[in-house]
């Protein structure tokens, strides 16, 4: 079994940054796509930011260049640097780890408000 833990998130005002970390158990070099998705009140999930074989990162437009996704195999944490954050930025976020194209594994999710 696959665990993900997110933590980082809190409040903050605008402008401000905050860094979010997905622990996971055991090695998350396995994992082809890890990635993170935000869920604010009322909306669908949408992703945030995936990192692909562990180089190639995407980003949603409403993020690029505020926000950065990265992965340190050697502490099997994914993280995402968030800054200048906007209110728009509100949100539950969630990490996902996918193994072998197939199999999907999700966290708990972290709180993240951003005050204006």
């Amino acid at each position: 079994q696959v665990y993900l833990v997110e933590s980082g998130g809190g409040l903050v005002q605008a402008g401000g940054s905050l860094r979010l970390s997905c622990a996971a158990s055991g090695s998350i070099s396995r994992f082809n796509i890890m990635a993170w998705y935000r869920q604010a009140p009322g909306k669908q999930r949408e992703l945030v930011a995936q990192i692909i074989r562990g180089d190639t990162t995407n980003y949603a437009n409403s993020v690029e260049g505020r926000f950065t996704i990265s992965r340190d195999n050697a502490k099997n944490t994914m993280y995402l640097q968030m800054n200048n954050l906007r209110p728009e930025d509100t949100a539950v976020y969630y990490c996902k780890a996918v193994l072998q194209s197939q199999y999907m594994y999700w966290g708990q999710g972290t709180s993240v408000t951003v005050s204006s």
